[in-house]
This record gives structure tokens, C-alpha cells and sequence, in this order.
């Protein structure tokens, strides 16, 4: 019986990740943290925004920050489809362009928002040329 698995981390775009040789991980619902091993009965789970640490068999731990998620278990492979990931070797660096990942998308938003006013606005001067007409 295998003591490892795979992890793939899908984005809705691209392959974000594939480890082999996972010894554990652990992964949070909205009832609390799970660990699996390679010897866990296969199942499925949603996953609220957070951390996903997971352990080599060579012994390193590493940390993937995931938006909300869904993980599948099947046999000696585990995925997790999400809209968002972020790795990092260490919990700080990975607070780190957590924190810098959230700075860019508000400030992205904001330009959006921006870019959508300017749009409505237009059009309803627009329209309103055109009732006058």
C-alpha cells in the first residue's frame, strides 16, 4: 500500500500545481481542519478560503493559500479546483504575497469600478441626447 499521493491544485485556466511523493496535508472546511493521508478513504469536501500545508516524504512542509475550494480524494491523488491559489515555502513569506495579492486586486477593483461609471455615465447622457433628440 502506497504512503504517498499526489496533489494538483487546478485554477479555472491552468494546472496551478502537481506534487508527487505527498506524505500528509491538511485542509479547512467550514466545520474545521482535516488531515489526509495516502491510506484515507476517498471523499470530497468544500474548502473555506485559507491554508493548505502539506508535507513531502523527503519531510519539507509547504503552504498553499487557496480561495474557496473544492478537494477530491480519489485513490493516491488529490485535487483541489479553486479560483485562486498562492504558494509559499514559509508561513510568513506567504502572509507576505497574500497581503500584496490583496492590495493589487482592491486597487484593480477600484479601477474597474472606475472604468464602469464612466460607461454608465456615458451612456445615460447619451440615451438622454437621444429621448431629447
Amino acid at each position: 500500500m502506497s504512503t504517498a499521493f499526489t496533489l494538483k491544485i487546478i485554477l479555472p485556466d491552468k494546472i496551478f500545481t502537481e506534487v508527487n511523493n505527498v506524505r500528509s496535508m491538511t485542509a479547512e472546511t467550514g466545520k474545521g481542519s482535516f488531515g489526509i493521508l495516502a491510506h484515507r478513504l476517498d471523499c470530497t469536501a468544500a474548502l473555506v478560503p485559507g491554508i493548505v500545508s502539506y508535507q513531502t516524504a523527503e519531510g519539507q512542509t509547504c503552504y498553499l493559500a487557496v480561495d474557496e475550494a473544492i478537494l477530491v480524494k480519489c485513490g493516491t491523488e488529490v485535487r483541489i479546483s479553486t479560483r485562486n491559489a498562492i504558494f509559499g515555502k514559509e508561513l510568513a513569506e506567504l502572509h507576505d504575497l497574500v497581503k500584496r495579492e490583496f492590495k493589487n486586486r482592491d486597487q484593480q477593483e477600484v479601477q474597474v469600478r472606475n472604468a464602469m461609471l464612466k460607461l454608465e455615465t456615458s451612456f445615460l447622457r447619451t440615451f438622454e441626447e437621444l429621448r431629447k433628440g
